[in-house]
């Protein structure tokens, strides 16, 4: 792994991973695109870790109000808004130990053109009907176990955790910033989660340390621009910009698909 890759990967996860377009697909785009070398399991922990960091320092300060709160004042606003994540966290966690295994087969470029699509437009719908009107302190329970479950489809390549999130969040009602918000600080566990589960595979791999820290800090430093950019830009506008994007991509992977199938 070249240094120049490393950045390329972390530059990508660090969008991705944040913004409604699935930085898994884009992970298995790149290498199909270039004709790189699958970055294997050392650089899925290293850019998993990078903006995990990302989400963690950017949303410190909320992190320490909630976890004080949710075990000294758990009636509270921010109380049960901690114990919703918990809530929200437990169906993602348990769809990437026990699914994770099985999406290998689904790294297929025609099949993640397809999703980029098909979800572009339940990404749409989710926007355009939502009511708009409740707030992330009235997100409740049941809103939150919704959206915890539908985490579950996020290990579809093409999907996108943050997409599958939001679009669950605003097809239930809830404002675009609070599901942002929302979608962020439930990707802090699953994220690092997800990074360290791996991480178990490290054990015997060689690991080129340059490469290996640059792509941490490159996904990292992205990842936080990514979260800053997202909160801001949903506060005016919707998600318009994310579905032209997924249909733009997928009917080039579809076509750039088949013109290699038949070269």
């Amino acid at each position: 792994m070249s240094i120049v890759q490393s950045i390329v990967y972390g530059i990508v996860q660090g969008i991705a991973e944040f913004l409604p377009i699935s930085s898994t697909a884009h992970l298995v785009l790149i290498p199909w695109f270039f004709g790189w070398k699958d970055p294997g399991i050392v650089f899925d922990v290293a850019l998993h870790l990078g903006t995990a960091i990302a989400v963690i320092l950017f949303f410190i300060k909320d992190w320490i109000i909630l976890i004080r709160a949710g075990f000294t004042k758990p009636k509270s606003d921010n109380g049960k808004l901690f114990w919703f994540i918990v809530i929200a966290t437990i169906p993602g966690g348990l769809a990437g130990v026990f699914l994770d295994k099985y999406m290998e087969n689904l790294r297929n470029p025609l099949l993640i053109g397809i999703v980029l699509i098909a979800f572009g437009i339940i990404l749409y719908l989710a926007d355009k009907i939502s009511k708009n009107e409740i707030e992330l302190k009235n997100i409740g329970f049941l809103r939150s176990f919704i959206i915890g479950i539908s985490q579950v489809f996020a290990v579809i390549p093409g999907i996108s955790r943050s997409g599958v999130t939001m679009s669950a969040g605003r097809f239930s009602g809830i404002k675009r910033e609070g599901i942002a918000k929302f979608t962020f600080l439930l990707s802090t566990p699953i994220i690092l989660g997800d990074g360290l589960y791996h991480a178990k595979n490290l054990k015997n791999v060689p690991i080129d340390k340059a490469p290996f820290v640059i792509a941490i800090l490159t996904s990292a430093i992205i990842g936080a621009l990514s979260i800053k950019f997202l909160l801001n830009y949903l506060k005016k506008r919707g998600f318009g910009l994310f579905v032209i994007y997924r249909f733009a991509l997928g009917v080039f992977v579809i076509v750039l698909y088949f013109i290699r199938l038949y070269k």
